[in-house]
C-alpha cells in the first residue's frame, strides 16, 4: 500500500473508532475531534505523497493534537490524587484554555470542582460546578454527570444551601442509580434526615 494511503486510512479509523468509543459511552460526537482529527489526517497525507513520513510518528501526533485536553484533565486527576492541588488547577486550566469541545470543557470543570472541594472551598466548588453543569447541551456520560450533581451536593451543603443539596443529591441518584456516586448521595440524604430527626423537624 501506497505510504499516504496508509496514513489516510490510519487517520480515518483513528476518528472513526475514537467517535464510535465516545458514543457507546453515551457521550455523542464531537465536532471538534473530527474536525481537528479530518485536519492533520488531510496535511500528513498530502506530506507523505511528496516524502515518506513515519505512520507511528503520525498517530503519536493526531493523538496528542486531538486529546490534549483530556491527556491534561487525567494530569490534573493525578496530580489532585497525590494533594499537589495548585499543580492540579493549573492543569485544569491550561486544558480549559486549549479550546476544549463542550464535552471535555464539561469534565475539565467537574473534576477542577471536586478539587476544589478537597482543597477545602467549597463557594469556588459550588461556583465551578454550577459552570459545569449548566449547559444543558454537554453531556459527559452518566458516570461524569453523577459525580458532578453529587459533588455539587457537597458544595451546596457545605456553604448552606440545604435546598439545594438535597436537589443535587437526588440528580445524582437518577441519573445513574447504582453507582459509587448515587450511594454517597444516598448516605447523604439519610444524614440529613437522621439530623431532622434528631432535632424533630
Amino acid at each position: 500500500m501506497d505510504p499516504y494511503l496508509l496514513i489516510l486510512l490510519i487517520g480515518l479509523s483513528y476518528i472513526i473508532g475514537f467517535s464510535a468509543l465516545s458514543i457507546v459511552r453515551r457521550q455523542g460526537t464531537s465536532t471538534r475531534f473530527i474536525v481537528e482529527g479530518l485536519i492533520i489526517t488531510i496535511v500528513f497525507t498530502a506530506i507523505s505523497y511528496a516524502t515518506p513520513i513515519s505512520y507511528i510518528i503520525f498517530l503519536i501526533i493526531i493523538y496528542l493534537v486531538t486529546m490534549r485536553v483530556r491527556l491534561l484533565i487525567d494530569l490534573g486527576n493525578w496530580l489532585t490524587a497525590r494533594k499537589k492541588f495548585s499543580l492540579s488547577l493549573n492543569a485544569y486550566s491550561l486544558a480549559l484554555r486549549l479550546w476544549p469541545d463542550l464535552i471535555s470543557r464539561q469534565i475539565a470543570l467537574i473534576n477542577r470542582g471536586v478539587t476544589q472541594l478537597r482543597m477545602g472551598e467549597p463557594e469556588e466548588a459550588y461556583h465551578t460546578l454550577e459552570d459545569a453543569l449548566a449547559d444543558k447541551q454537554a453531556h459527559a456520560g452518566a458516570k461524569y454527570l453523577s459525580a458532578g450533581y453529587y459533588n455539587l451536593g457537597l458544595a451546596c451543603r457545605r456553604t448552606n444551601r440545604e435546598a439545594k443539596a438535597v436537589r443535587h443529591f437526588n440528580e445524582a441518584i437518577s441519573i445513574w442509580p447504582g453507582c459509587i456516586y448515587a450511594h454517597a448521595a444516598e448516605l447523604e440524604l439519610e444524614k440529613r434526615q437522621s439530623l431532622d430527626k434528631s432535632t424533630g423537624r
